[in-house]
Order: C-alpha cells, then structure tokens, then sequence
C-alpha cells in the first residue's frame, strides 16, 4: 500500500478519490437492490413451478392410478427434442430464459395400448416442459446469488473501506497541514521577535 503523503497534492488527490467513491456507492446500491428485487421475483416464479409440478403429480396419481401398472410399457412415450434458450440483462447480469420446448410423441397403436394412455402423453409433455423451466429458473436464481454477492462485497468495500479510510486521510493531512501552518506562524513571529531585539 502506497505511503501517504501529506502534502496538497495529496489532498487534492485523496479528496478526488473520496468524490468519485461517494459519486460510485449509490450506483452500486441500487444495482444490488435491483438485483435482489429480480431475486425474490425468481424464487417466486420457481415456487409457483414447484407448485404446478406437485399439482401435476397429484393429477395423474388421482386421475390415472392404472399408470402403476408394469405390464404396460410407457416409457419413452414423450421426449425432449429441442430446447431453445434465450437470454435477458438485468442491471448487467446475463440470464437465461425458456424460450421453446420441442418434445416428441413416440407413436402408439391406440389399439394396443389403453385409452387412458393418452392423458398419461398429455400429463408427461406438461412435466416435461415444468421440469425444463424449473431447470431454467434454478440457473437464474444461481446467477443472481452470485451477482447480489458480489455486488454486496463491492458496496461494503467502498461504505466500510474505502470511503472510512480516505475520510481518514484526509483528516489526517489536514491537521497535518495545519499544524505546519501554525508552525510556520510561530517560527515567523519568534524570528520577527529575535530580530527586533537584535536590532536593539
């Protein structure tokens, strides 16, 4: 760490810097409230999907109890084809968002397999399609954790660092300066003094 000075040219210089971090912590204040802001908008839209997928469970557990039955194969009836993503900028944070989901039918013979079948492929693309945008908003959510994070470290730098220690300096150089000042003042009136009694 650079040794201060105390001097001027040192408080211009540490006054300068005081400026620009209290001019630079608002920004970055409402840059981590904006952040937080998205953030609970994030854990809601993750619990309202939370909330459509144990809905959707209980649907087919109440409406298809036939779907426990082994001896009726129906797996790899609906599938993921395509995922097509996206991305938003909040405040400098680069999201991703679903845009669309391509899921694919396996076909069937309705007459080899029971009429029931076809709300299961009805239920299993709406999960599917949940399950994906779950994926999504997870990832959100993991990003702006770490963006409201990192933001928090850097307003604490400059509230509880930065400013506090420039403060500090500045303190420190003025009173410096102005004992060398007074100094300066008493050493003109003694050498006035002794020069006026020598003059005697």
């Amino acid at each position: 760490m650079a040794k201060l000075s105390f001097n001027k040219a040192a408080l211009h210089k540490e006054t300068g810097k005081l400026k620009r971090y209290q001019q630079y912590l608002p920004s970055l204040e409402l840059k981590r409230q904006k952040l937080v802001m998205e953030k609970a908008k994030g854990w809601s839209r993750l619990e309202q999907t939370r909330q459509l997928i144990a809905q959707c469970q209980h649907a087919v557990s109440e409406s298809l109890p036939m779907i426990s039955n082994r001896d009726i194969d129906l797996s790899r009836l609906v599938s993921v084809s395509r995922v097509e993503l996206d991305q938003e900028n909040i405040v400098g944070v680069t999201l991703p968002v679903l845009k669309r989901v391509e899921l694919t039918g396996k076909p069937y013979s309705p007459y080899l397999k029971p009429h029931w079948v076809d709300h299961v492929v009805i239920r299993l693309r709406t999960m599917l399609e949940l399950q994906l945008q779950q994926r999504v908003e997870q990832q959100r959510l993991h990003l702006l954790n770490a963006a409201v994070k990192k933001v928090t470290q850097k307003v604490n730098l400059f509230d509880k660092v930065l400013i506090p220690k420039t403060q500090q300096n500045i303190r420190k150089i003025r009173i410096f300066l102005s004992d060398a000042e007074r100094a300066d003042v008493v050493r003109a009136k003694i050498t006035k003094q002794l020069r006026a009694t020598s003059g005697d």
